[in-house]
């Protein structure tokens, strides 16, 4: 996958399945990581498994002041940042019946918040030389899914933002690409389907041909790809981690979240 050593990175979102898997995929090519999530716990106790070279910050992606903190301690123990992966999420949808103070929150923690720390990190970027930032976008955001709105809508959003970022930047040296995972083991399938994997593969089936779900360690496998010098010539692209989801046509017409909780 390339090696990153000599490499610092931030991880946003980083106590979640997928989060913690990319933080591991990123120490195991040899780079530095600065773990930066709001579940302190989880978060922490993480990074002591994980050992040296993985720190943890509290950090709310929705409050520029925590951005600026997590920052400045990762510039501190580490020397710098050259990489940033965006995976910080909030799943409040109501789909349709969506209040504005929800949607609005939404796309702070999903879209703007990833936008702020990479703006927030330019300067930085530019004076080691560039730098590459990964963000975390979904097969959510390249179709409509029954009873979703914001969470779709954000998703949407970083793939678009991937691409303007990807654009403005490509002078200095920053390359800006995305993920798109599809049904993937993670907090809120666990959440959803009473932390029955069968269960969750078995709806995942219905519309990801290889027949199953993903899993967090092959989301964060294209990760390190892409933060790699192996992926120097990509940018504004994205990867779907998503079994064949997004070549088969499109959605079904009726909402899976029940079937997943078995109901």
């Amino acid at each position: 996958m390339g090696d990153l050593s000599g490499k610092v990175a931030i991880v946003t979102g980083a106590s979640t399945l997928i989060g913690a898997k990319i933080v591991d995929a990123l120490k195991g090519a040899g780079a530095e990581v600065m773990m930066a999530d709001i579940a302190e716990e989880d978060g922490a106790r993480i990074a002591g498994e994980l050992g040296d070279g993985v720190l943890f910050k509290t950090t709310d992606v929705s409050d520029d002041a925590a951005i600026d903190a997590c920052i400045a301690e990762t510039q501190s123990a580490f020397g710098g940042v050259d990489i940033l992966v965006n995976v910080a999420a909030t799943y409040l949808d109501e789909g349709p019946q969506t209040s504005r103070e929800d949607f609005l929150t939404g796309l702070n923690v999903n879209l703007v918040g990833g936008f702020i720390f990479a703006q927030k990190l330019h300067s930085e970027f530019v004076k080691r030389g560039g730098g590459a930032i990964i963000n975390t976008a979904s097969i959510s955001g390249k179709v409509a899914q029954p009873g979703r709105m914001v969470y779709a809508v954000s998703k949407a959003g970083i793939l678009h933002m991937t691409h303007c970022l990807s654009a403005a930047w490509a002078k200095d040296g920053i390359r800006v690409n995305s993920v798109s995972p599809g049904w993937t083991w993670s907090n809120v399938i666990s959440m959803l389907s009473g932390e029955n994997k069968d269960q969750a593969s078995k709806v995942a089936a219905i519309t990801h041909p290889m027949g199953r779900i993903g899993e967090p360690e092959e989301v964060a496998n294209a990760v390190a790809f892409l933060a790699s010098d192996k992926a120097s010539f990509i940018s504004g692209a994205d990867i779907p981690v998503d079994g064949g989801y997004s070549a088969i046509g499109p959605e079904r017409l009726d909402d899976m979240v029940p079937m997943l909780q078995g109901s």
